[in-house]
């Protein structure tokens, strides 16, 4: 099996498939910003081929959270590193707006796969 093929978590995380059959879409769109502000629907809260609820409890998504966090600081930590090497002149309170503007910006980016990510930590796929 390789490593971004049907049946691996990665697919389900990059192509936005439904972790348990690969099948149904965990978000509405593939694009992130479009889902998080231009699309008038809720999140999709169960998969529409194999029926799995996504939610498996209350608060289930509080996880994501730390998933979110480590995403955020490696985006942090990416264009604070760009920002060294291209830049490395710049003054410090610059710098600092890069990483601010950059990960305002992305936040979309990592909400989507943050709850991607976590909620393949706990379902596996099945068959």
């Amino acid at each position: 099996m390789g490593i971004i093929q049907k049946g691996s978590k990665l697919y389900s995380i990059f192509f936005n498939r439904c972790p348990g059959c690969h099948k149904g879409k965990f978000w509405f769109s593939n694009n992130p910003f479009k889902n998080m502000f231009l699309s008038s629907k809720k999140e999709i809260k169960s998969c529409s081929n194999c029926s799995l609820v996504y939610e498996m409890e209350l608060g289930f998504w509080y996880g994501a959270m730390y998933v979110s966090y480590a995403i955020g600081v490696a985006i942090m930590l990416l264009f604070w590193g760009l920002t060294v090497l291209f830049f490395p002149l710049i003054d410090v309170l610059y710098e600092m707006l890069i990483v601010v503007l950059a990960i305002s910006f992305l936040s979309p980016l990592n909400y989507h796969f943050s709850r991607l990510i976590w909620a393949n930590i706990f379902i596996s796929y099945k068959d």
